[in-house]
């Protein structure tokens, strides 16, 4: 990766590496580093170890200082729909970090880019990057902004199958939900499924993930959302 790319990156984010090895080193998964050993790169394992300690420490003392008379166990699950992987790819997507990715010809060919764990490592990566670059000011304010906001919708997604069930029991009282496989490809270790959620006879929204439970929990949201006459989020 050019260090043209890098710096494109930096500007989506709004920080500036002092060593921009270090945001090559989170932008590299480990299937490109072991194609390329003799060149010594790199993976990003160990910066995702760091940024997902991070990112738990931030995200429970905002929620702990924003909601002062929410009870521990409903702090936890908030800081759960957060911090989980299908949300941190949510907020990874929405500055395009799967396009900076280091990938190897195999992860590259089967969608790597896309992968929900792909991508919500390579975002906890970037927060132990920058953590270990910049300090803990600067990564909190990372995760603030790109993480930490929109938290109401995040956590809708999140809980989207329950919250889908709740709002059919209420409103749909004669209608079942049911989820269908409509799609299934990728070899088997990277396996996309479709799926329809049917509400009665009728098909209330669509997903895609690398499990039939993502693709689920995709569904459902939009689901929520069409229900709700909101326009969806991009996934």
């Amino acid at each position: 990766m050019t260090d043209h790319k890098l710096r494109e990156l930096e500007n989506r984010i709004g920080y500036t590496f002092r060593n921009i090895g270090m945001l090559r080193q989170a932008m590299c998964h480990s299937s490109y580093a072991n194609e390329h050993r003799p060149n010594a790169h790199k993976d990003n394992e160990r910066l995702e170890f760091l940024g997902d300690a991070v990112l738990e420490v931030i995200s429970s003392d905002f929620l702990y200082h924003q909601h002062p008379e929410m009870p521990e166990g409903k702090l936890t699950r908030l800081r759960a729909s957060i911090v989980c992987e299908p949300t941190l790819a949510l907020c990874a997507r929405e500055i395009s970090l799967g396009s900076y990715l280091l990938l190897g010809k195999g992860e590259e060919l089967t969608g790597g880019r896309m992968r929900n764990s792909i991508i919500s490592d390579a975002m906890e990566a970037l927060i132990g990057a920058i953590y270990l670059d910049g300090g803990f000011a600067n990564a909190k304010e990372f995760v603030e902004k790109f993480v930490l906001s929109d938290i109401e919708n995040k956590q809708l997604f999140y809980d989207s199958k329950t919250i889908l069930q709740e709002i059919v029991q209420r409103d749909y009282k004669s209608s079942e939900v049911r989820y269908i496989i409509t799609g299934e490809d990728g070899p088997d270790h990277a396996k996309r499924f479709g799926v329809k959620v049917m509400i009665g006879d009728i098909c209330a929204g669509t997903g895609i993930g690398s499990t039939k439970k993502a693709a689920e929990q995709e569904a459902a949201y939009h689901a929520i959302l069409s229900l709700s006459h909101k326009k969806p989020q991009p996934l």
